[in-house]
């Protein structure tokens, strides 16, 4: 398997730090930023590399060489003027393999490329982009999927966003097949999304690749010194999927959301102040944030399950305006209980997915590669503290939404906190 990194952007928001070092030597815990990703590549016997530079590129080849002082073989091409992030493509294809990774060089991050790679290839995809949620989808280029993880469109950062929207971010590394790739002249400035995904979507082949793990791009100096901190407390390494992963598994209404009984439509929604700093507490931390959660109303008929993805994607909106995000949702349509009018008979049905079963608890566990026994269920109810005592989790009531006078199950939390902050504050100083 071949790598190709993206080295030679200018870094202009970076201000002074780039002013006479390029942005993929800038240095953390005094390791240049490249040499994470080599390293990490190697770690999956990703050996072969091109590092594509420009700006001050001379001093990332003084500082590599040919690579085997780091256990790989690195090669350059030298861009004598801009050509963005695919003109380059254009005269390295002939000596690419059928397929390839390429990624940015001004990203920290710690993945597991034989699963990305297992993915790509399981789906037999034409291009495979790694996808996430980040703190700033508003500027951002969002991905749309389908159920199945196609690419269905790709929201630019600059265009006018009148929808709400899932929090689904390129994260800027990829697995790319050489077809495409026909399209590209020598000498002309291309990019990557416009020149070569955008067009190929429409057959079908470009797959979105969800991950939770760590991938942060160094575009200004406020997340410099966010992941420069979270480089020396390991969060970076502790979130490669291959590890065994902690989390927070959250309730929605009540504990997100203001409880407001059944809500059917995204103009209820309404998030407290707790909440969003709560979660930038978790976002920061080694713990992933998964939100599980009943929703009856489709059963009910009181809104579809169409209505119900724009309810969550109204909810990741609001959270991503605040910088924050939760790493994915699992919920469960169904009711038992028939005989009400209106009602989906569809969905009325007993299942292992409604809390207090663990059905979902247990696919995200094996989603996410998480081990229960570390992490936690945190909710406003006593059929939420039920639910987190059958997946063996320690279990925190809050004293939002209904703060646990439903009533429904005898059973007391292993932790309250008057509010979700509160909770984060001692789960990840703990």
């Amino acid at each position: 398997m071949k790598a190709i990194i993206m080295a030679g952007g200018l870094g202009s928001r970076l201000g002074e730090l780039t002013s006479s070092t390029p942005k993929p030597l800038l240095q953390i815990e005094g390791k240049p930023i490249l040499l994470y990703q080599i390293e990490n590549l190697r770690r999956y016997h990703i050996t072969d590399i091109t590092i594509v530079v420009g700006y001050l590129g001379h001093k990332i080849r003084d500082y590599f060489g040919d690579g085997s002082e780091y256990g790989v073989n690195i090669s350059y091409f030298v861009e004598e003027s801009p050509l963005g992030t695919a003109g380059s493509l254009a005269y390295l294809v002939d000596n690419l393999p059928d397929t390839f990774i390429l990624l940015y060089g001004d990203l920290v991050f710690d993945i597991d490329f034989s699963k990305l790679l297992q993915f790509h290839i399981g789906k037999k995809a034409e291009i495979t982009m790694t996808v996430h949620p980040n703190s700033h989808p508003y500027d951002s280029d969002l991905v749309v999927l389908s159920k199945k993880h196609v690419v269905e469109k790709i929201i630019k950062k600059n265009e006018n966003r009148t929808t709400d929207y899932n929090n689904c971010v390129n994260a800027g590394i990829y697995v790319l097949t050489k077809r495409p790739l026909s399209a590209l002249s020598e000498g002309e400035k291309q990019d990557l999304e416009t020149n070569i995904i955008q067009p190929a979507i429409s057959n079908g082949r470009i797959y979105g690749y969800k991950t939770t793990e760590y991938i942060k791009d160094m575009g200004t100096i406020e997340r410099y010194r966010v992941t420069q901190e979270q480089v020396r407390k390991n969060i970076v390494f502790k979130r490669n999927i291959a590890n065994k992963q902690k989390a927070v598994f959250l309730d929605r209404d009540g504990t997100i959301n203001n409880y407001v009984g059944l809500l059917s439509s995204p103009e209820q929604l309404q998030i407290e102040e707790d909440v969003y700093l709560g979660l930038e507490i978790f976002n920061q931390s080694e713990f992933l944030s998964i939100v599980i959660t009943n929703q009856p109303v489709v059963a009910r008929n009181l809104c579809s399950v169409e209505e119900l993805d724009l309810i969550h994607r109204k909810l990741e909106t609001l959270l991503g305006q605040r910088g924050v995000y939760i790493d994915d949702l699992y919920y469960c349509p169904h009711h038992p209980d028939k005989g009400y009018p209106k009602e989906n008979k569809l969905f009325k049905i007993r299942c292992q997915c409604r809390k207090p079963e663990i059905g979902l608890i247990k696919q995200a566990a094996i989603d996410y590669n998480i081990d229960l026994s570390q992490s936690y269920f945190i909710g406003d109810t006593t059929v939420d503290i039920l639910t987190g005592k059958n997946a063996n989790m320690t279990t925190v009531l809050l004293g939002t939404g209904q703060a646990g006078k439903d009533g429904k199950y005898p059973v007391s939390s292993d932790l309250y906190f008057d509010n979700l902050y509160q909770a984060a504050c001692h789960i990840v100083n703990n």
